[in-house]
């Protein structure tokens, strides 16, 4: 299950928000375009897909540049 930060990390990754709590009513939209109640909730629905989805391309970018430079993970 997703924590409330990581939500917020996915939805609003340049920041500009202050949150206090856990809950939406504790999120302080400062320098950033606010995300309403739904789309905070929905979040939580869709960070384990997307989370999967960057770990994945992280993985494709460190095989991709050990494959370059011609060594393996324990060579590295």
């Amino acid at each position: 299950m997703a924590k409330c930060y990581e939500v917020l990390q996915m939805l609003i990754p340049n920041g500009g928000y202050v949150q206090y709590g856990e809950e939406y009513e504790g999120i302080e939209f400062i320098e950033c375009e606010p995300i309403t109640k739904e789309e905070y909730e929905a979040g939580f629905d869709q960070y384990d897909a997307w989370k999967a989805e960057q770990d994945a391309a992280k993985a494709a970018q460190k095989t991709a540049l050990l494959d370059r430079l011609g060594i393996t993970e324990d060579e590295a």
